[in-house]
């Protein structure tokens, strides 16, 4: 095998293959209880009626947040849900070791945004094949946009590619040439 690792050989590539993670190693550290005590403070400092709930599994700590005034956490277009998410992140994993993600949902507000964008992105790559010209699609944020690369990916005949700076940043579908 040692003779293998020390032999060039062209068009190859050998990683070692890096141990699992094991999600125990993250069990009682504490981040995720932490995670949910600020986002408690910050919306009883927003005066708003919810509770907080924490599923944790390895690298990730979800927070979902429920109750009579969810809606308004959400805010226009998960707009609030991203801040307080950007927040909190922000608090819990200011020590680089043991950083653990943290997502800030509400009533799985997140997947049903993004199945929503994963069906208008395959309607639109569709009408991209069938026209056969470019769609550009209106600005969005960097999550809803890796939401869409993603699930056209392997989509047939289109390709997307990001445009524009900013806010303002956007997504074309640009189908493949066809053969002639």
């Amino acid at each position: 095998m040692d003779e293998l690792k020390s032999k060039p050989r062209d068009g190859a590539l050998i990683l070692d293959q890096p141990a699992q993670e094991d999600p125990s190693r993250y069990a009682g550290d504490g981040k995720a209880e932490e995670a949910a005590e600020i986002l408690e403070e910050l919306v009883n400092l927003m005066d708003l009626d919810v509770q907080v709930d924490i599923r944790s599994d390895g690298e990730r700590i979800e927070l979902d947040v429920t109750g009579e005034d969810s809606g308004r956490v959400i805010g226009k277009k998960g707009a609030a849900l991203d801040a307080l998410q950007f927040l909190i992140n922000k608090m819990v994993n200011r020590f680089p070791e043991g950083r653990r993600h943290v997502i800030v949902d509400s009533g799985d507000y997140r997947d049903r945004h993004d199945d929503g964008l994963i069906s208008m992105a395959k309607r639109q790559a569709h009408r991209a094949v069938d026209e056969g010209q470019t769609v550009t699609l209106q600005p969005m944020n960097a999550r809803d946009r890796r939401v869409i690369h993603m699930s056209l990916a392997k989509f047939e005949g289109v390709s997307t590619m990001s445009q524009g700076e900013g806010t303002r940043r956007r997504i074309q579908i640009v189908p493949a040439r066809r053969r002639r």
